[in-house]
């Protein structure tokens, strides 16, 4: 069945219920909804005949419970009185049980995370789509939209839509403050600091493989990383009613101060237990132990090794496990070293919210998780992708050392812009952790989650939780 309750039955709502809708369970489906008021057949006119709507008047099913209950029906056009087992299993997004005989089935994923943020699964899904940053908390996650690289304006109007469609469901932004940047927006200065070495390498790349020059900025150049641009950013951030910051490098204190002020909760992404240290001195209000394997920004340490040092320096400070979390065991793995949830991103790049280029898509399908590298080539910090000719270029015999962030970000933004716009292949790729090994079809949000959750509560119940 699927739990909501009252704030969730939103024009967002009605669309992850016509997802619902689409599987074949194997059984009739329950939508039960915590609610004082009958809801009107017309909200699920859409939906096929063998959905079971259900209206629960009752509003003292608790989240932990699997119990039976007596309500109103409509099945079809009918209206019926049924009773049945019902299986609630979650504050707020449910999801399908899949055993309505096994309670302890339905709630086998749930830690005290999902009590503090209001989730039905302690999984954070980042992505840089917005859509699919909705998707993930619509399927009962916690949707974490990339933000770094777009600009206030853009910033304001996604967290405004987030907002809209997702009211109090847990959501947020992750954004990169890394520390050494200059000061002012000023890409006329940073340009004139590039060496000529560096130029003439990009110049022969771009005749090379034959990359268009057609004038415009690449999403790493539209702006220059600057203090004044983060500084932008993060007023725009605070001024919103957003639940969850994520910072992936950087606390600084004028960002964690007045975030705290204001309500939000603040997650720290680390990669080593002095990393975690600091994050918490600084305020974190949940930490991200993220392990060598993970996808783009990543350090040394691997995620088995990290988790477990994270968790005893945090004590009771909450923990996510992320770095090569791509299935249900993953997910298992991570909460017996002690994390309470996970941080995932590279599984959700073949989804079909994420709008990837097909030709990425195919990449990312085929490759291994033998098949990425870590790179200085796209913005001078260290980025995991997978494997192509681009990062192949960079590190060949001859090819120039990457300058620091943002001097890489100039030198090389507008053509990355423009590989992407043209479709220049062989140069394409995308950030990606070793989880891509695990990537073998497109999917959407909702069949990703529906498939870690099930798997988690399959691994959990093969060690006996």
């Amino acid at each position: 069945m699927v739990m909501f309750p009252p704030r969730a039955l939103t024009t967002a709502s009605t669309r992850l219920l016509l997802a619902l809708a689409d599987h074949d369970y194997g059984r009739p489906v329950v939508l039960a909804f915590m609610s004082s008021v009958p809801i009107q057949s017309s909200k699920i006119s859409a939906l096929v005949e063998r959905i079971v709507y259900l209206a629960v008047s009752s509003t003292e099913i608790r989240h932990d419970a699997a119990i039976a209950y007596t309500g109103r029906a409509v099945i079809g056009k009918e209206e019926t009185t049924l009773r049945l087992p019902t299986v609630n299993c979650g504050p707020q997004l449910g999801t399908v049980g899949r055993n309505l005989e096994d309670p302890t089935m339905a709630n086998a994923l749930h830690t005290h995370l999902c009590d503090e943020l209001g989730c039905a699964y302690p999984i954070f899904g980042f992505t840089h789509s917005v859509d699919a940053a909705i998707a993930v908390t619509m399927s009962g996650g916690i949707g974490i939209w990339g933000g770094t690289r777009s600009t206030p304006e853009e910033i304001e109007a996604a967290l405004t839509r987030m907002h809209l469609e997702l009211g109090d469901l847990p959501y947020g932004i992750d954004l990169v403050i890394p520390p050494g940047m200059p000061e002012k927006d000023n890409r006329a200065e940073v340009e004139a600091a590039i060496p000529e070495q560096h130029r003439q390498f990009v110049a022969d790349l771009r005749e090379r493989y034959g990359v268009p020059d057609d004038g415009l900025p690449g999403m790493r150049t539209r702006f220059i990383r600057s203090e004044a641009s983060a500084r932008a950013q993060v007023d725009v951030v605070l001024d919103s009613n957003l639940p969850i910051l994520a910072l992936g490098i950087g606390s600084p204190s004028w960002v964690i101060e007045p975030a705290k002020e204001r309500g939000i909760k603040l997650v720290s992404l680390v990669g080593q237990p002095k990393h975690a240290e600091r994050a918490l001195q600084a305020g974190a209000d949940i930490v991200v132990a993220q392990g060598y394997d993970a996808g783009a920004h990543t350090g040394p340490v691997g995620t088995f090794s990290l988790v477990p040092q994270i968790v005893d320096v945090c004590g009771e400070v909450p923990v996510v496990a992320a770095g090569g979390v791509a299935t249900g065991r993953h997910i298992a793995a991570a909460l017996a070293m002690g994390a309470v949830g996970v941080w995932t991103g590279t599984l959700w790049l073949v989804c079909e919210e994420e709008h990837k280029d097909p030709k990425v898509v195919d990449k990312l399908i085929a490759a291994g998780s033998a098949d990425t590298v870590i790179s200085r080539a796209n913005s001078g910090k260290t980025f995991r992708q997978i494997r192509t000719s681009w990062s192949d270029e960079w590190s060949s015999e001859g090819a120039p050392s990457p300058l620091k962030m943002p001097y890489q970000d100039v030198l090389v933004g507008d053509m990355l812009g423009q590989i992407d716009r043209h479709g220049v292949g062989p140069l394409m790729h995308s950030g990606a952790g070793q989880s891509v090994g695990y990537l073998n079809a497109p999917s959407t949000v909702a069949e990703t989650m529906s498939r870690l959750v099930e798997e988690t509560n399959d691994a959990l119940h093969r060690i006996g939780r």
